[in-house]
Parts: C-alpha cells; sequence; structure tokens
C-alpha cells in the first residue's frame, strides 16, 4: 500500500492511500470471514466465503455487503504503514469506487494521539490493604465436589411426589414402535426436573414402590419441515424403589479413593490453597497497580480534545453493548440497574476520562525515561491480550492485520505501568485496633 502523508492542522495529518488490486481482494476476505463467523456460517472446504454465505443466507453480492468493514480493514494498515497512532480510529474516504481486483484509493484525517506532561515523576506514594488470603473458596470448592459425587440410595417407601427421586424401569413406544433410547431396566429419575414432559410426571405422582402403571403422554418432536408439535407417546412404567440423594464425606478415604494422586483431605486442601491464593494474589497485584495509577493519574496536566473524548466514549459504549450481547443482556435494563440514564451517563463519563487520563499518563512516563521496546515487551503485551493463546503466533496476527501500532502502544504502557510499581512507595495500612469491650 502507498501512503503518504500532509499535516493540515496541529495534531491533524491527512493520510492519502492507494490499496493493491491484491491488499482489496484480502480485505474482501478477511472481511467476508468476519462476516461469515457473526452470521453463524460455517465454512466448507472446497468453497468460497461467497458460496457458503450465499448457500446458508441467500446473498448473492457479499462484496456490496461488506464493503464498509473491507475498507476499514485497509485503515489500521495504512496507519502502521506511517507508524502513526491516532487518538481515535480514524475514518476512511474513499476517492474511487471499491471493487474487487481493482486498486483503491482513499483519504483519512488522522487525529495523532497527543502527548501530556506530569507535574511531578516522582515515586507515588500509596497506601494499600494488606494481602490477606480468603479461604472460604476452599470450603465452597469442596462442597461443590461433595456434590458432584452425589449418589442416589434407597429411601423409605412413599407415594411420590413432586421433586422426588426413584428407580423406575420403563419402556416408551410411539405408533407401535419402541424407542430403543428411552427404554430401561432401571435408572434414577429425579421428577419436576424438566428430564420428561410434564405430563409423564403427572401421571407417576402417588405411584408406589412394586406398582406399574401404563398411559401416555404428549411430547414435543420435529417435523419433516423442521416445526415443532406435539407427538403421542405410550408407556409402560415401574416404580423400583423410591430414592434419596446421599452427598459424599470428603475424607481421607474418599480423596485417595476418588482422587489419583492425592492421598489425604489434607493434601487436597494444600493443592487448592496453591491454585486459590495464585488467583487472588494475582487480582490482589491488579488491585495495587490500580492504587498506583490512580495515583499517578492526580499529576495529569492538560485538556483533552472534546472530540477525543467523544470517540473513546462511544467506543467504550460500543464494547460494553457487545459484552451485554454475548451474556444475553438487556442494554436498557443494565442501564435501568445502574441508577437510569443520567446517572449511567455520569459513570460512562468519569470512566472515559479515567482510560484516558491514565493512559496518557503512562505515555508520559514511557517518553519521560527513555524506554525502548524489546521483544519480550511485546511478547508479554500479546500474552495479557491472551493469556491462554500463543504470544508470537498473536503477534504475528496483529502485525499481519496492520495493528503492530496498538500492540507497541499497549506494550509501552504495560512497561511504564510496571516501572511505576516498582518505584512506587507502598505502605500497607494498618490493621484497625478491636473496640474495647464494654465493662
Amino acid at each position: 500500500m502507498q501512503v503518504t502523508e500532509k499535516k493540515i492542522a496541529d495534531g491533524i495529518i491527512r493520510l492519502s492511500c492507494e490499496a493493491t488490486a491484491q491488499e482489496v481482494n484480502n480485505a474482501l476476505r478477511e472481511a467476508g470471514e468476519a462476516f461469515a463467523q457473526s452470521m453463524g456460517v460455517r465454512l466448507q472446504p472446497g468453497k468460497t466465503v461467497d458460496e457458503c454465505v450465499k448457500e446458508a443466507l441467500g446473498i448473492t453480492d457479499l462484496d456490496k455487503v461488506i464493503e464498509a468493514n473491507a475498507i476499514e480493514v485497509l485503515v489500521p494498515r495504512a496507519l502502521d504503514r506511517r507508524n502513526l497512532v491516532p487518538a481515535f480510529p480514524p475514518k476512511a474516504t474513499p476517492s474511487q469506487k471499491f471493487e474487487r481486483g481493482k486498486r483503491f484509493a482513499f483519504t483519512m484525517d488522522v487525529t495523532v494521539k497527543p502527548t501530556y506532561e506530569l507535574k511531578s515523576y516522582e515515586p507515588v506514594e500509596v497506601t494499600v490493604q494488606p494481602f490477606a488470603f480468603d479461604d472460604s473458596v476452599i470450603d465452597q470448592q469442596i462442597d461443590e465436589l461433595a456434590h458432584r459425587y452425589t449418589a442416589y440410595v434407597t429411601a423409605d417407601p412413599k407415594p411420590l411426589a413432586a421433586g422426588d427421586a426413584c428407580e423406575i424401569a420403563m419402556t416408551i413406544s410411539q405408533d407401535g414402535q419402541e424407542i430403543k433410547a428411552l427404554c430401561t431396566e432401571g435408572r434414577t429419575y429425579v421428577m419436576s426436573q424438566g428430564f420428561m414432559p410434564e405430563g409423564f410426571d403427572k401421571e407417576l405422582i402417588g405411584m408406589e414402590p412394586g406398582q406399574t402403571k401404563e398411559f401416555s403422554f404428549e411430547a414435543p418432536q420435529l417435523n419433516e419441515a423442521g416445526e415443532e408439535v406435539m407427538q403421542k407417546l405410550d408407556c409402560k412404567v415401574t416404580v423400583k424403589e423410591v430414592q434419596k440423594e446421599a452427598v459424599p464425606v470428603i475424607d481421607d478415604a474418599w480423596v485417595k479413593a476418588n482422587l489419583p494422586g492425592m492421598e489425604t483431605v489434607e493434601a487436597l486442601r494444600a493443592d487448592m490453597r496453591r491454585v486459590f491464593e495464585a488467583q487472588q494474589r494475582e487480582g490482589y497485584q491488579n488491585y495495587v497497580q490500580q492504587m498506583v495509577l490512580s495515583q499517578l493519574a492526580r499529576r495529569f496536566e492538560g485538556r483533552i480534545a472534546d472530540e477525543i473524548y467523544e470517540a473513546t466514549r462511544n467506543q467504550l459504549m460500543q464494547n460494553l453493548q457487545m459484552e451485554l450481547q454475548q451474556q444475553g443482556m438487556d442494554f436498557q435494563q443494565f442501564v435501568a440497574a445502574n441508577g437510569g440514564e443520567q446517572q449511567f451517563g455520569m459513570m460512562l463519563m468519569m470512566q472515559t476520562r479515567e482510560v484516558l487520563v491514565q493512559g496518557f499518563c503512562l505515555d508520559a512516563v514511557y517518553r519521560h525515561e527513555r524506554m525502548t521496546l524489546t521483544d519480550a515487551d511485546l511478547d508479554a503485551a500479546c500474552l495479557a491480550m491472551n493469556p491462554q493463546g500463543n504470544p508470537s503466533y498473536l503477534r504475528q496476527q496483529l502485525e499481519a492485520a496492520g495493528r503492530g501500532f496498538a500492540l507497541r502502544e499497549t506494550a509501552e504502557r504495560n512497561k511504564a505501568l510496571r516501572f511505576v510499581v516498582e518505584k512506587a512507595v507502598i505502605t500497607e495500612q494498618e490493621p484497625e485496633a478491636p473496640a474495647p469491650a464494654a465493662e
């Protein structure tokens, strides 16, 4: 990609860009794959993205649908070519028609990330709560472990009621043909848990061990058109016994019998403590870092432009809406649960300023200390983005996508944060003395 730049105002640079035909095709491919993934379309070997999308969704001109997204794919590559870090993502303005297999020219005005200075670069002083391991998580984990190994044992005979557990033998058929998957000589069944249709549970209520009953009930099934319809099933059930839950006691004998490599409860608790303490210490380290960073932010000097505020706020809003959508939560309900639109707006505004100021403060520290990046710093930044992934592979992906500038910014800020925390004067708060006992 050919990219030239021209300064048009203080802090604003206009980039004139021309992508090759191959870069245009690659951008369309990346945008197409992302579109297919977002729509749940599976890509099939031997078929193009366009063919898979057409078969699944009936879209005949995928290029037209994803044109704007494909152009956005080219934007970071142009920024990376000039090694520019924008204050917020710029928008591309096409200079000609965007077509597969043809060169594409566009321009964009980039607001370069501004630089600020701090009132002081002396070590930060903070007072924090001392680390204290919460061992209640071990008791909770052992309790959950016991319930995972819950067994059902014979209980005193009685008429079955909703919620009871029992052992049953049953045969189920439809139009005279047995449904083998539902037939059993003996299986534990818990009523009112939704394992079988309501009509089935209703017939079992009142039955006692040794009783056999024949009845019919309706169950949902898919017809040839893929529609859910109710079908009649015939059933013969024998109640063999009433059962109850038996939660095991996690003692040395149970641990030795069920957990390979473990001999005692004490060894189990020690292993759990090792894992949970590492997690809690990581959370504590994040808490200390945030305390230090908040104190550093008080030294920020300067005014942040309104357009940077607005773009960052919009980005935070988009990220939040995506997270809520993935969790199946309604955005308006989330806003209402957080004090309504006015309070939520104020919270978002404060978060926007915090994100911007803290980032600019770390930029200032990085410049002031004349730091430089190493491969280890870049890999550490990738590992922080995806702790379960391969940092080298992620780095290659980001750089190939033209997002090397974003990776470098993250790595620089992470390195500056580590420096600030290492140099900080951190005092642990003294525990409060107990109140004197009443006479």
